[in-house]
């Protein structure tokens, strides 16, 4: 599948801390407990389904700073093109994640977007051109992405966007998303009352084919218009987490991989698989399994 990914690259910082809350105390050693990566969640949804075997095509912006060009050498080691990759900002965004080890996984995240929420890809054409030989276009819920929205409909293509945290279904920032989304993932982090009652607002207010919400430990919760078919999972449990980080992202993009290639029920199936086999590792971008990988364990795990 050709996938057209437009959304955040930036430097991820991710420490390991003693416990949240965080005590304080003057200095610290956390030998081995600092881990600097290129993440982001567009970068980490592209990296996602190239590892599992999609052609894709990366849209970000950048700056011209230290950061950008560990960005720039990061997209090159892993073969990702930079044609649609521009440095308009005056700084690369950066992150960092503090996570709590040995406690499922818990995680804090500060995230600078820098000036980035200022700016659009303009004209570029490469960007257009890239849209429309997609197949799909996963447009991350970011301000750059907000006019790509009504090209990639007016094209004819599905369009996939996770708003992640969301409290409101009428919230100002993501409307937009939600009301082009084919495919709309979210978490249940913020949402008041009962998961189901908010997807079933959520699927009264918008058209979107497939909404799915996380649950983080508990599994997912997903309706499909198409069967007016709710479905709830528990999470897969493999073992071995170190921090969760990006979870949102690894179920994301799984999910968008194996859709087109076995329908919605096994593609979420798929996905929690994917999502229990990267929070093992530490860093958002880190962690993808190919498709043999998720495919063996598939083949054995009782749902």
């Amino acid at each position: 599948m050709k996938l057209f990914v437009s959304g955040l690259i930036n430097v991820e910082t991710n420490l390991k801390i003693r416990s949240f809350p965080v005590t304080y105390y003057p200095i610290d050693y956390p030998f081995f407990g600092i881990n600097s990566t290129v993440s982001g969640v567009g970068y980490n949804i592209s990296k996602a389904v190239k590892t599992l075997g999609d052609e894709v095509v990366f849209a970000s912006l950048i700056g011209k700073d230290n950061e950008a060009q560990r960005i720039i050498n990061e997209l090159d080691d892993k073969g990702v093109s930079r044609n649609c990759v521009f440095d308009y900002l005056d700084r690369t965004p950066v992150s960092v994640v503090l996570y709590e080890p040995g406690s499922g996984g818990r995680r804090q995240i500060y995230c600078d977007l820098k000036d980035i929420q200022d700016h659009t890809y303009g004209d570029a054409k490469s960007v257009f051109d890239a849209i429309e030989r997609s197949d799909m276009c996963v447009l991350c819920n970011i301000n750059f992405n907000r006019s790509l929205l009504p090209i990639a409909k007016a094209a004819g293509k599905t369009i996939a966007t996770d708003v992640h945290v969301l409290s409101d279904i009428f919230d100002p920032f993501n409307r937009d998303f939600m009301s082009y989304a084919d495919i709309l993932f979210l978490s249940d982090e913020e949402i008041l009352g009962s998961p189901r009652d908010f997807l079933e607002k959520l699927k009264n207010e918008y058209s979107a084919k497939i909404i799915v919400i996380g649950l983080g430990s508990d599994g997912v919760i997903m309706y499909e218009r198409a069967y007016d078919a709710y479905t709830e999972l528990p999470a897969v449990d493999l073992g071995g987490v170190v921090n969760t980080v990006g979870a949102g992202d690894a179920l994301f993009s799984a999910f968008i991989h194996y859709y087109n290639r076995c329908g919605a029920l096994e593609a979420i199936k798929k996905a929690e698989i994917f999502t229990a086999l990267k929070i093992r590792h530490d860093g958002g971008s880190v962690g993808f399994s190919t498709e043999e990988q998720v495919e063996e364990i598939y083949r054995t795990y009782k749902f």
